[in-house]
């Protein structure tokens, strides 16, 4: 996936989890964080980010905050941008032929984010963006996520009604060693993520070639459950 109209600043502060003071060309400038999670580990005064610059006068803030520079880590932090990189890997065929592949999709009373067939059955796909990363090892979620262990508990249903099931992680950064749940942070999901494995869900993950204006799924990353 790419962006347009991409520009370095430098970050200042984050004074609530939708905007950012970043200093663009010498000025502080407001800009919209597409991503509500804490990234506490991310935002640090200084750090360098980038930002896409709207073509749209009527909006408030003028920029969306998309990538940070960590170490030497360059991480995108949209939380939009895990679901269309991975359209684009399965519509490539990052899963093998698949067949009608569908985005934001609902079963039931639930809504996943991808369905599609494979090997003539129907499946079902999460997608989980992951931005929390230490010394090369990545851990989800970075704060508890009801939400998160309900999408498990039901791809693990859907596995026993017959359906595929799979939960993609996409690790918005590369060179890393391997994925982990963050039970410390919250323990339900890593008892999900463990229970849903064990039922037949496919469990994931992949780091990405990032660059200021795209990202790419790349290679398989290890998932110590």
């Amino acid at each position: 996936m790419l962006y347009k109209n991409i520009v370095p600043g430098i970050f200042l502060s984050r004074p609530n989890r939708f905007i950012a003071h970043i200093l663009i060309d010498g000025k502080e400038t407001l800009c919209h964080v597409k991503n509500t999670g804490r990234c506490k580990e991310l935002l640090t005064p200084g750090a360098a980010v980038w930002c896409e610059k709207s073509d749209n006068p009527a909006r408030k803030t003028q920029f969306d905050l998309i990538a940070v520079q960590k170490g030497h880590q360059l991480i995108n932090m949209d939380s939009q941008a895990p679901n269309k990189a991975a359209m684009q890997w399965l519509a490539a065929g990052g899963l093998g032929e698949i067949q009608n592949l569908r985005p934001e999709t609902t079963y039931g009373a639930s809504r996943f984010d991808f369905s599609f067939q494979k090997d003539g059955k129907m499946c079902f796909l999460e997608v989980k963006g992951v931005t929390l990363e230490h010394s090369g090892i990545c851990a989800f979620p970075d704060a508890p996520t009801q939400r998160g262990a309900k999408h498990l508990k039901e791809l693990t249903a859907l596995i026993k009604e017959g359906f595929g099931a799979y939960v993609l992680f996409v690790i918005q950064m590369s060179d890393v060693s391997y994925l982990h749940p963050n039970d410390a942070t919250d323990p339900a999901f890593g008892k999900a993520l463990r229970e849903a494995a064990a039922a037949g869900v496919q469990i994931l993950a992949y780091d990405c070639a990032v660059t200021p204006d795209s990202m790419a799924l790349q290679n398989p990353v290890e998932i110590k459950l």
